[in-house]
């Protein structure tokens, strides 16, 4: 089965070194980018094409009649497609035979669009899905190919979410490409009619308002830390980033912090600083606060 194989992200990295390492598909062309400037995981695919003397591609500016004729060319039975910022025309998608795989990491088709493993987190979700699915001209809107249930944990944050989606996404890579080989593959369609569609995030959606509850807030910064941009506060009109929480189970008890507003400094310890919340007290962890706040402070 000869695979073109297109994506510039972690995901995708580890994804085709699989489909090359572990399976007996033909990776007959890849395409990839250099840089991104909206990919906060990018990674070119540049080096393991030439690593394995496979053709590829740089593409830029989403030129889609380039790509078009250069995957035409190549006559692929199939497209993998996972980490790729675009939607593809349907002049790329109608070339393989097999048609265009395509990866999600909800459970589809409930949650589709964008930053999905951002709102996942942000919206303290107890569950996704690693999902991968035939494209076509909609966003995440095609039949199901494979899809893993998986829990999500109080712990996980966007680095740990984001390693285990990668880890079952692989095994699931290893057997669908058999499967298709096989022909024994099965296509799901999705329930329109449940689906619903993600907004792009923008840089707002990271500023922490102290007025929040510290279980929203602790989610914020769980879903933007790295590998994404970090979640941020303004200190001293200056912008500083959050990248860990914990909310205060211990050391103050709801009743002595009711009258106290948003974002006073409670106490600090070391490095870690005590905030009152809307709801709750959030104890900042890992930070770039400095200099340090006092006590009795306002952030």
């Amino acid at each position: 089965m000869r695979i073109v194989f297109i994506g510039c992200v972690k995901f995708s990295y580890a994804a085709l070194e699989t489909v090359i390492k572990e399976t007996k598909a033909e990776v007959v062309g890849v395409i990839t980018k250099n840089e991104s400037k909206f990919n906060a995981d990018f990674a070119s695919l540049e080096p393991l094409a030439k690593k394995y003397k496979i053709p590829f591609m740089i593409a830029e500016n989403n030129d889609q009649e380039q790509m078009y004729q250069w995957i035409k060319a190549l006559n692929p039975d199939v497209i993998y497609c996972f980490g790729w910022s675009y939607l593809l025309n349907k002049k790329i998608l109608d070339i393989p035979k097999l048609g265009v795989i395509g990866y999600h990491p909800t459970k589809l088709p409930k949650n589709r669009g964008r930053h999905p493993i951002i709102w996942t987190l942000v919206l303290g979700l107890k569950e996704t899905a690693s999902t991968f699915f035939f494209m076509d001209e909609g966003a995440d809107s095609g039949d199901i190919l494979s899809q893993e249930v998986l829990p999500v944990l109080e712990t996980d944050d966007a680095n740990t979410l984001y390693n285990k989606l990668i880890s079952t996404a692989l095994q699931q890579i290893k057997t669908f490409t058999h499967q298709l080989m096989d022909n024994t593959y099965k296509r799901i369609p999705q329930a329109h009619d449940q689906a619903n569609y993600w907004r792009k995030r923008d840089k707002e959606d990271g500023l922490i308002d102290w007025r929040m509850s510290a279980k929203t807030i602790y989610n914020l910064v769980r879903a933007l830390t790295k590998p994404y941009v970090g979640a941020h506060c303004l200190y001293r009109n200056r912008e500083v980033k959050v990248w860990r929480t914990q909310i205060d189970q211990h050391c103050f008890k709801q009743e002595e912090v009711l009258p106290i507003e948003p974002g006073k400094v409670l106490k600090i310890e070391g490095k870690h600083i005590y905030v009152k919340c809307g709801e709750g007290v959030i104890i900042l962890v890992e930070h770039e606060l400095f200099p340090l706040p006092k006590e009795g402070e306002y952030l």
